[in-house]
């Protein structure tokens, strides 16, 4: 697990977990948050447009009433990995989370492209966040007699489904509101971490409390015959039947992404170790349990095809005609979706620095604030950037892209474990993935990690048919996305990142001379 002297490919670079312990004694960022606080942090960053965006887009146009099972198999994938998250923060306590741990596992290269698939997972979900904002913040101010021209509201791009056929169009339209709920985030993140967690945990309680509001009004209106048939009739493709409960899950699989922006809090956590993986496990367990609630409600209020539209919960206080409620759920989406952008927008910027710090993207990225000590140029770059995807891309898309990113990265922290336990079983860690393992020709292989890897081939394989099946039905943009990301991805390491990696250099120094 020592240093490679291959600097020419990265492939074969590792980070030693000695190495890992040497950055954690020496990080520059200020140790201030306790369990309470990453708990909520985990929350704030995982309800939000899973529940008041994407259940509603999942249910409609793929899985109906059984939207119930597809959180099940969602929050089976989440828990596997959640528990692998925990035994690497509690042994591995920096940042950079995922990024990080492959770093440890599977060589710098492919720390790189974890990397660029953690932007997919926080920074682009954070437009997917802002476009709820957008929807509940518009309709919020026409309940005020606000009018928002919809060129202002909506996306650059849009999608629509004809049966099995996705269609997507183009016009001069920008989402102006989502953008600006971007920055508005951004600034507080340049101002401190601790300080805007106090205001996080206080959303939190407030979002949860308006859900809590919605459950216990709405479960009196509750139509039995919405529920009926409760796994709708295959229509082809992904439409309804049981694929359709498998492709709601990978894109309600959005909806979880939040909880592991607590394992990129590991070097401002005050004790990492102890209070990371109880962060981690525990906001999943709450989040899962307020998802399935609260889903089951919502198809009960409305007929669940009339729920693909931005603001669902929206649509179902207007059907329980309770005006006073309408606007108190507009309130807390609008309120509790902004907590959202923060853990995110603040989880990737807290992936940046640590690959900044590494020598792998530009020192600008790691740069801190004198007064506030945040990385501050950083998280401008990144903000400006999620405004401008949130200005032209739509929720379809992003959603699509978000779950594949989240995915796949999710099975290299399963993966990572495994490694670890094999090359270091002797490593200190404080917490330990539970159900034991078994061992084929002397490789200990864990059943939670291995379940984790499984399930998150489950989650991804939908996207992947679904984007190949899109490109031959006339209908190339999620691939052309896609594969542009990846291109842009791979020019940044080939051309930069490689020759500037701070482990390639150290490895050169170390080498004899010839």
């Amino acid at each position: 697990m020592g240093f490679s002297s291959c600097p020419d490919t990265g492939r074969s670079r590792r980070k030693s977990l000695e190495r890992i312990e040497q950055e954690n004694g020496a990080q520059r960022l200020t140790r201030t948050l306790g369990p309470l606080q990453l708990t909520m942090l985990g929350v704030g960053s995982t309800i939000g447009a899973g529940i008041y965006v994407m259940t509603g887009t999942a249910a409609a146009n793929y899985a109906g009433p059984s939207i119930l099972l597809s959180f099940v198999v969602a929050g089976l994938a989440c828990l596997f990995t959640a528990l692998a998250y925990g035994e690497l923060a509690s042994a591995m306590p920096v940042s950079g989370s995922a990024y990080t741990y492959a770093y440890v596992s599977m060589g710098e290269a492919w720390a790189w492209g974890v990397g660029w698939l953690l932007l997919l997972e926080y920074g682009i979900s954070c437009a997917g966040v802002a476009a709820g904002f957008s929807g509940y913040a518009v309709s919020f101010l026409q309940d005020f007699g606000i009018h928002v021209p919809s060129a202002l509201n909506t996306t650059t791009m849009q999608v629509a489904l004809d049966g099995t056929q996705r269609h997507v169009s183009v016009a001069g339209r920008l989402d102006a509101v989502g953008a600006a709920s971007i920055l508005v985030v951004t600034g507080l993140l340049i101002l401190g971490v601790k300080e805007s967690l106090r205001i996080n945990t206080a959303i939190v309680f407030l979002k949860v409390g308006v859900l809590a509001v919605f459950v216990g009004l709405g479960v009196w209106q509750i139509h039995p015959s919405y529920w009926t048939p409760f796994i709708p009739p295959h229509e082809g493709g992904f439409r309804y039947g049981l694929p359709g409960i498998f492709r709601a899950a990978s894109i309600i699989f959005f909806a979880y992404v939040g909880f592991e922006a607590v394992s990129t809090a590991s070097s401002e956590a005050r004790n990492p170790r102890r209070d990371i993986p109880v962060g981690i496990i525990l906001s999943l367990l709450i989040c899962t349990a307020v998802y399935i609630v609260v889903a089951a409600v919502l198809i009960g209020v409305v007929p669940w095809k009339t729920l693909d539209v931005a603001d669902p919960l929206a649509i179902a206080v207007n059907a329980m005609h309770q005006p006073w409620l309408a606007v108190f759920v507009k309130i807390g989406a609008v309120v509790g979706l902004c907590s959202v952008l923060f853990g995110l927008l603040y989880a990737q910027s807290r992936i940046f620095f640590a690959m900044a710090e590494d020598g792998l993207l530009m020192p600008v990225f790691s740069t801190l604030h004198s007064r506030y000590k945040t990385p501050w140029i950083g998280t401008i770059v990144l903000g400006l950037l999620v405004a401008v995807a949130t200005a032209t891309l739509p929720i379809d898309i992003i959603g699509d892209l978000v779950s594949l990113g989240t995915a796949t990265a999710f099975g290299i922290v399963c993966f990572t474990v495994i490694w670890i336990r094999n090359t270091a079983p002797d490593f200190p860690r404080s917490f330990s993935v539970p159900g034991g393992g078994f061992r084929i020709k002397g490789i200990w292989l864990g059943y939670v990690p291995l379940l984790g890897i499984v399930f998150c081939l489950i989650m991804a394989a939908p996207l992947f048919i679904d984007i190949i099946m899109a490109v031959f039905s006339g209908d190339p943009v999620p691939a052309v996305l896609l594969a542009a990301y990846i291109l842009c991805g791979w020019a940044s390491y080939r051309f930069y990142g490689r020759s500037h990696s701070r482990l390639g250099k150290d490895a050169a120094l170390t080498e004899p001379a010839p």
